[in-house]
């Protein structure tokens, strides 16, 4: 079988016409011919076309028919119907649902039927290119989040040994340290460690499915602010959960996306404040959940407000740089569970954040 040949089959119960085709085109491509459609279903098996050729008008099954019983099994051989007759509703139905690629008038003219053939065949290499590169594709970003994920778990073991070290030395009191290095190094290795489990977060969001279960608000909130609180321990944390009714949602996302903003409203608070404060609602409804999360921070310059869920942009107008990963990182897990998220921010003064997210428990019943 020579590859560099454009591969015909041509399905036709009149005989006339098979022999017909095979004597005009053989010089130009590989012909391969059928009387009838369950005849050419059983080449289909055998040889690997680039070009189905089939008459509309066959005894048992129409040209028609057969493209729309092979187009599953069979989706990338280009389909070309010839008829005799124009049955305009049955071919443009076709041509809609993707059965057929063109249709040609019988007596067909050969000038007409060598450019049709050669387009289908042009368009047939582009789509085995494309499908090519974005199977490619996947492969390098499968293999690259997976090389991300493997080197971040690898990273956090010898920055929790750091840790542990430093632990050791301040328990024992074996190492003086009147500049403080010693809690310089703790604030990079812990830096670097939020920054890590971001990546993971990040990675484990793109990859893992959706999945529902019941979820507490109240018990949820009360977690990430133990997480959260010793961070700053003059924070006054208030909670307003009203959950009337039953909520089912993605836990491990709509966990990422609470711990992110609590974070950040924790570490964007200003120094100088005497009552900082980090206020959380949330009201369940049967169709979604809001939530609601307002601290009196820093704030955010109004001409940043439309870059913050960038990934890596960062605010120059505080002296508390971010990884700038976070907030991508909301957007993309609320993206997943389809919620959506806005902000409005006045500088010096504060943020609030607002949350929509689906109830599945209405959705799933």
């Amino acid at each position: 079988m020579k590859e560099n040949r454009i591969r015909i089959l041509y399905i036709d119960d009149e005989i006339h016409n098979l022999n017909a085709f095979k004597a005009g085109f053989r010089r130009s491509y590989e012909i391969y011919t059928a009387s009838s459609a369950q005849e050419g279903k059983l080449l289909l098996k055998e040889i690997m076309v680039h070009i189905i050729i089939a008459d509309q008008k066959m005894p048992v099954t129409t040209g028609v028919e057969f493209f729309n019983e092979i187009k599953e099994v069979l989706p990338d051989p280009m389909r070309i119907l010839l008829t005799g007759y124009t049955d305009v509703e049955d071919i443009i139905d076709a041509i809609n649902k993707g059965h057929i690629y063109s249709y040609i008038k019988k007596p067909w003219d050969e000038h007409e039927l060598h450019r049709t053939i050669n387009n289908a065949y042009e368009i047939y290499r582009t789509r085995k290119q494309l499908r090519e590169k974005i199977e490619e594709l996947e492969k390098t970003n499968d293999e690259l989040n997976r090389f991300i994920y493997s080197t971040s778990h690898d990273l956090r073991s010898p920055l929790m040994s750091v840790l542990g070290i430093i632990n050791l030395s301040r328990l024992d009191n074996s190492v003086v340290d009147p500049n403080g290095y010693i809690n310089m190094v703790e604030s990079c290795v812990l830096k670097l460690d939020d920054f890590i489990q971001k990546i993971i977060e990040y990675y484990r969001n793109s990859r893992l499915e959706v999945e529902y279960e019941k979820i507490d608000f109240s018990s949820l909130l009360s977690d990430c602010i133990t997480a959260f609180k010793p961070q700053n321990t003059q924070i006054l944390f208030k909670t307003q959960v009203d959950q009337a009714v039953d909520f089912r949602g993605d836990t491990f996302r709509i966990s990422v996306i609470l711990n992110n903003l609590i974070s950040n409203a924790v570490k964007y608070q200003k120094p100088e404040e005497a009552n900082p404060m980090v206020n959380l609602a949330v009201k369940v409804e049967p169709h979604k959940a809001t939530i609601c999360i307002r601290d009196n921070g820093i704030g955010i310059l109004s001409e940043h407000l439309n870059n913050i869920f960038k990934m890596f942009f960062r605010s120059k107008n505080n002296n508390k740089p971010g990884s700038g990963i976070g907030l991508y990182i909301v957007k993309e897990a609320l993206s997943k569970i389809g919620g959506t998220i806005n902000v409005e921010s006045k500088y010096g003064e504060g943020t609030q954040f607002e949350i929509t997210i689906p109830n599945r428990n209405e959705f799933d019943t």
